[in-house]
């Protein structure tokens, strides 16, 4: 215990630096989406051009705001639909478009405009263009990432989005042809606690278990 004592000063130090340097290199805002059929309105059971089920699609799609708030950054992958209208022989599930959509009364049940399309139209990312399209080589479905600048929208901007895109009145939609409303969609939120305070409860804990006396010490 003496020990421990003597090492805690040295514990708290090197404890607080990893905190203060994982929360500078996050100084960005992380934001995320989990995209499903379930959360359309209303929730979309994808078929075949001839009627006969076929696989549910699904995706993830992560976002990085900076920290000027001048630009957001994201990245989405997603499977089951056809990002180059050949990884399947049926069009139902064909890739048409793919946008985020905002409102300050958009709720789960609720549909939002475009405000900002980056696949398909309406097309905005285009000052300049920083989509790119990575079809997967294996299997239905791709990646798809792009950057929301300061000066696009449709018909809006990111700065007159960014309340609605922070208090989860913003979604990531994926439109395909048999379903021109969207077939999957993900609400846009902020993470679970911060990973920052985990990383230092997990460092906290292993310098306190390597402190703890063994039952083998002398006494």
């Amino acid at each position: 215990m003496l020990r421990f004592r003597r090492q805690l000063p040295r514990i708290l130090g090197l404890g607080l630096f990893v905190f203060m340097s994982v929360s500078s290199s996050y100084a960005s805002t992380i934001l995320f989406a989990n995209l499903t059929n379930s959360q359309e309105t209303p929730p979309t059971v994808p078929t075949t051009s001839t009627g006969a089920p076929r696989p549910a699609s699904f995706g993830t799609a992560s976002f990085v705001l900076n920290d000027a708030q001048t630009a957001m950054t994201f990245t989405a992958t997603v499977f089951n639909i056809d990002f180059t209208g050949t990884q399947t022989p049926d069009p139902n599930d064909n890739l048409v478009a793919a946008h985020i959509h905002a409102s300050p009364t958009v709720t789960p049940t609720i549909t939002a405009p475009v405000v900002w399309g980056f696949f398909g139209s309406p097309f905005n990312d285009n000052n300049p263009n920083d989509v790119v399209v990575t079809p997967f080589l294996v299997g239905v479905g791709g990646t798809v990432s792009g950057k929301w600048d300061l000066n696009e929208g449709n018909g809006t901007t990111l700065t007159a989005q960014l309340n609605n895109i922070l208090t989860g009145h913003a979604y990531i939609n994926f439109h395909t042809t048999q379903f021109g409303g969207g077939e999957i969609r993900g609400a846009i939120l902020t993470p679970e606690p911060s990973s920052a305070l985990l990383m230092v409860a997990a460092f906290a804990s292993f310098f306190l278990f390597r402190l703890r006396p063994s039952r083998n010490a002398i006494q």
